[in-house]
């Protein structure tokens, strides 16, 4: 008679594939005994179970705190995403758009410095917002497919801010996804961790959708002044 052996995988496998056998031996499975996780003293296989499922629970109410944090975070920004839009569409003045949109954007999202820089907007006339714009910068922009997090990495748009940041979002302008850009936001924090690589750009794109249409105004008023003059 030739010895079998089976191994761990083998046994495994069988159980798996024969669900009746712990019925077909009910005894066994009440008296089976396996060591305790943690302790090493040794319990009966309902406990045992009865171990992981409380572990699986502590594990989900884990994640669910943490999909309801995020969902309390992701409420307060869109609701200062919609504070920012209405002023915006408030502001009167064309001219005082990129002013005011700094401004806003910095007590909203209690961001310590905020730079903008604009191209192509005749309607700013000789505004500080046109100036250091250089055509790195504008190469660097029309490059900058979504908008960029992370720590600062020598970008020359962050020399706008005045102060070197922990970290820094900067967000290319552009009327329609694939066209030119007009413009740079740089966002600065002196956190490192409140702009990462591996966050969600989703509220950065919507900030790029309603900054540009708003300040796309400024192009739209000269073309609207030309046509009052002829």
């Amino acid at each position: 008679m030739s010895d079998v052996s089976f191994s761990a995988e083998d046994i495994a496998h069988f159980l798996q594939e024969n669900p009746e056998f712990f019925q077909e031996h009910a005894e066994l499975f009440a008296n089976l005994r396996v060591p305790h996780p943690h302790e090493t003293r040794a319990i009966s296989l309902g406990e045992r179970q009865i171990m992981t499922l409380r572990t699986r629970t502590k594990d989900l109410e884990w994640k669910l705190a943490g999909l309801m944090h995020n969902a309390s975070n992701n409420e307060k920004i869109s609701a200062s995403l919609y504070s920012w839009c209405r002023r915006m569409l408030s502001e009167p003045d064309a001219t005082a758009l990129p002013a005011h949109m700094i401004r806003s954007l910095s007590d909203l999202f209690d961001l310590p410095t905020i730079a903008l820089r604009l191209w192509g907007l005749p309607g700013l006339g000789e505004s500080e917002f046109l100036q250091d714009v250089t055509d790195g910068i504008k190469a660097y922009a029309q490059a900058l497919a979504k908008p960029y997090c992370g720590p600062l990495q020598a970008q020359e748009a962050a020399t706008w801010l005045g102060q070197p940041p922990a970290s820094l979002a900067i967000v290319a302008l552009r009327p329609e996804p694939g066209q030119a850009p007009f413009g740079l936001l740089v966002l600065g924090s002196d956190d490192a961790q409140r702009f990462t690589p591996d966050m969600s750009t989703d509220f950065l794109e919507t900030i790029n959708d309603l900054a540009s249409a708003s300040l796309l105004r400024l192009k739209a008023s000269v073309h609207t002044e030309s046509a009052g003059n002829d």
